[in-house]
């Protein structure tokens, strides 16, 4: 079968189809033949900085669609033909796909395999970062950073579902700004004056939760612009920064509060809790509430093409290889 790895840290050109044995199912496992993979940021930082990678070479991947090819031993409520969703630790760049059982779930009428193949980390996470974390409640306000990618277009509408009463974004250019305007935000501001904006926009009053996954400086900034009891989440470090550490005088005025999750993480520690959350966002999209769009998508053999997009300025919503269907 054929798969994406890479045999050094690099830009997009490290990427290479390879040709490797077809695995099978262990105990608790299923493979899956893949329709689509979604490409995230996190693909990114392993090609680049090793980030999460452990040993070389590796095949970057982390959510996928498909029907199912084979159950392991142990598996229940999962059979060969199904249409399904995974989240993967590694590997969707390829033609057959080794998920956990527990990762899996079967997809609802109304869900497509090319939606799917954008859901695993998207909705999950965005979903996590305003409900269980955040604690979002009607009538309070939310700052959303990357507003124009993937958790960003999604969590300006379930935001906006939640009963949000403004709905802020942050991004990086104008196209990026019409396409977050198009997906739940009330008004957009750049990187460089997200500050100012939101003191305009809510009269110095601040705003009840932020969303960032840029962290470093923007972090340290974006604690300026909660309101009282404000809630801060951070759910990643796409700036590359050093960590910014938040300080107890910072956290004292106005009983301000700072909180970390990451999707990788939950999957590792808490599976039920993960799969929890999927079944719920996957009846959103279900249900129509929610859309996720696709705004490009690459074949297997162009995963450098995927990669080169993402990291630029002009990238929106999802991107996805697809590999067969």
């Amino acid at each position: 079968m054929r798969a994406v790895e890479f045999q050094e840290y690099g830009g997009p050109e490290v990427l290479r189809v390879v040709q490797v044995e077809t695995p099978e199912p262990g105990p608790g496992q299923v493979t899956l033949d893949a329709a689509y993979a979604g490409v995230n940021f996190a693909d990114l930082k392993a090609r680049a900085e090793g980030y999460r990678v452990g040993s070389l070479p590796f095949r970057p991947g982390l959510e996928v669609s498909g029907r199912i090819r084979a159950v392991g031993p142990g598996v229940t409520g999962l059979r060969p033909g199904q249409e399904v969703a995974a989240l993967v630790d590694r590997g969707a760049y390829a033609e057959v796909v080794v998920a956990e059982a527990a990762a899996v779930l079967p997809l609802p009428a109304g869900v497509d395999l090319r939606t799917a193949a954008a859901l695993p980390t998207v909705l999950p996470t965005a979903h996590a970062l305003l409900h269980e974390v955040g604690r979002l409640r009607a009538g309070e306000t939310v700052l959303v950073h990357s507003a124009a990618g993937g958790v960003g277009t999604v969590a300006g509408q379930l935001a906006r579902a939640a009963g949000a009463v403004a709905v802020y974004g942050v991004v990086s250019s104008a196209a990026k700004a019409a396409h977050a305007l198009e997906h739940g935000y009330d008004e957009v501001f750049t990187e460089d004056a997200f500050t100012d904006g939101v003191r305009r926009a809510t009269r110095g009053r601040g705003v009840d939760l932020v969303l960032d996954p840029v962290g470093g400086d923007t972090l340290r900034r974006g604690l300026d612009t909660l309101a009282v009891f404000g809630r801060l989440v951070s759910f990643g470090n796409a700036s590359g920064a050093p960590p910014w550490q938040v300080g107890q005088p910072e956290l004292y005025e106005g009983g301000r509060s700072v909180a970390g999750f990451s999707i990788l993480s939950l999957a590792r520690s808490a599976p039920e809790e993960l799969r929890r959350l999927t079944e719920r966002a996957l009846r959103t999209v279900a249900e129509g509430s929610v859309r996720v769009p696709v705004t490009a998508q690459f074949p297997l053999a162009d995963a450098a093409g995927a990669h080169e997009l993402m990291g630029g300025r002009t990238s929106t919503g999802k991107l996805l290889l697809r590999i067969s269907g």
